[in-house]
């Protein structure tokens, strides 16, 4: 009999992870019918979402109030939907820099304005109110910051409740009572699952209540959660889903949110191959975390296996834009195999709307144990030092005018000019631009200094490396977003 049992309650699991799965293909197929596409870069602002807010003010479907303002006097706002008696709260850019489900958020509240998918909508809704608080910190958001205007983490500030933000998650938290809590966060691209190649695109974690990390009902939940957005991501990014250790924070939100009774899921959006912007990890955003709210309305995660969630690979950081191994490097009159690891580092312009690179050497000498999203077996070459074009040049016209093609082969980085325009903080060029009285320093490779040099082959210059891009001189192509200067 307890066989039989048994297997109807795995029969019953099954179907509705099966209708789960259904419905995730078809909101992955459908997604850009629901994407707001005016808010498709990072780097956005109080500024761009209020419109988007306003509409939703004056649609009778969605509740929308002000519940704080950031040190800065921006308003915070909670928009609710939904009539059930469970309630689930998203909240989203507790950092400033941390954007990409913010932008999720945005696509969902799209989702559920539409006519489209109303059985699943009407359970959903029927069942459940759906809270989101698209953008914590907007005073950071503004200046891409991961810190508030007091300079804090709001993260940790869980326990003393310095800042106006924190107080208004704590109070809303409260009194929603809220049953299951969606922390959502980015972290570093350069995250990896643990001893693979692959990026951590998005990582998961239950945070814990207590230091001994005990398992209760609550954070039992959130455990289920997240095995069922695993399974879901491993159809879109396969091998590319983390865990973040567990260690109890008492000062993190995430860790005493879980011990106020709220099912906490954090979940961190990483890195994914060529997508600068992070639009197809919104996207992976939009749709697991709008199944994983269907199987909250259909209680169909209560079948899963928490044993699941530590068979998640851990979060580790070992990836670099650009990895170049085994190359050979001349010092002092000697011969050396060297790895090279390389990050291209974004800089923000001075109103926080985009951004420029100066790339750096993160790590040289055996990263046998390390990946990249981009990587040179350069065992057959040798680093050669890049040159400066013989000829002086007056007008950024003239840089221009230069066949950067036919200057790379000939091992030229740099170009020299007159007079270099004070109002040009970096080089539109694949190649630096130098003053006119600038020396360039000895050739040395080392952690923090600009990876700029070449990569040659029986005298023969094949590979070009312009402030962290790699460029295959043996192709048409030179993708080199920008270059440095150096007066």
């Amino acid at each position: 009999m307890k066989q039989i049992m048994l297997a109807i309650v795995c029969s019953f699991s099954m179907i509705g992870m099966s209708q789960s799965t259904d419905l995730t293909s078809q909101l992955y197929d459908t997604y850009e019918n629901y994407k707001e596409t005016s808010i498709g870069k990072r780097r956005i602002k109080r500024a761009d979402i209020q419109p988007l807010i306003d509409k939703y003010a004056s649609n009778e479907k969605y509740k929308v109030a002000t519940v704080g303002k950031s040190i800065g006097g921006k308003d915070l706002s909670l928009i609710s939907i939904g009539s059930g008696r469970t309630n689930v709260f998203l909240w989203s850019q507790m950092h400033g820099d941390e954007p990409t489900a913010t932008q999720a958020i945005f696509d969902i509240l799209n989702f559920f304005n539409s006519s489209d998918f109303k059985v699943e909508k009407e359970a959903i809704l029927a069942n459940l109110t759906v809270h989101v608080l698209p953008m914590l910190n907007p005073d950071g958001a503004e200046l891409f910051q991961r810190r508030n205007l007091l300079g804090i983490d709001i993260n940790r500030d869980a326990l003393r409740l310095q800042s106006p933000e924190s107080k208004t998650l704590k109070r809303v938290r409260d009194s929603l009572d809220a049953d299951f809590g969606f922390n959502l966060h980015d972290q570093s691209t350069y995250y990896n699952a643990e001893r693979t190649e692959k990026p951590a695109t998005i990582s998961y974690l239950a945070p814990a209540y207590n230091y001994e990390k005990d398992i209760n009902e609550t954070r039992g939940n959130a455990m289920k959660i997240i095995v069922f957005m695993n399974d879901i991501l491993q159809k879109y990014a396969p091998g590319q889903v983390g865990r973040y250790n567990d260690d109890f924070e008492p000062r993190a939100f995430g860790d005493n949110i879980q011990k106020w009774g709220t099912s906490t899921i954090l979940i961190e959006s990483g890195g994914y191959p060529e997508d600068i912007e992070k639009q197809e990890i919104r996207k992976l955003n939009y749709t697991s975390i709008l199944s994983a709210i269907y199987t909250i309305a259909k209680k169909s995660y209560e079948t899963i296996s928490i044993a699941e969630y530590e068979k998640i690979p851990e979060n580790d950081r070992k990836l670099f834009d650009l990895k170049i191994i085994g190359a050979n490097y001349k010092l002092m009159g000697n011969n050396y195999t060297i790895d090279l690891g390389i990050n291209q580092v974004e800089v923000d312009y001075p109103e926080h709307n985009t951004f420029w690179y100066s790339s750096r050497i993160l790590d040289q000498g055996d990263l046998s144990t390390y990946y990249g999203y981009e990587i040179l077996d350069a065992s057959a070459y040798t680093i050669k030092q890049a040159r400066a074009y013989p000829k002086t040049l007056n007008t950024l016209a003239e840089v221009g005018a230069l066949n950067f093609k036919d200057l790379l082969q000939q091992g030229y980085g740099f170009v020299r000019m007159t007079t270099i325009p004070g109002n040009v903080i970096n080089s539109p060029f694949p190649i630096h631009l130098i003053g006119a009285k600038y020396k360039i320093p000895e050739f040395k490779l080392e952690p923090g200094l600009n990876p700029t040099f070449f990569l040659e082959k029986d005298g023969k210059v094949e590979y070009a490396v312009i402030n962290g891009f790699l460029v295959d001189l043996k192709t048409e192509s030179i993708k080199v977003p920008n270059g440095m200067i150096y007066k």
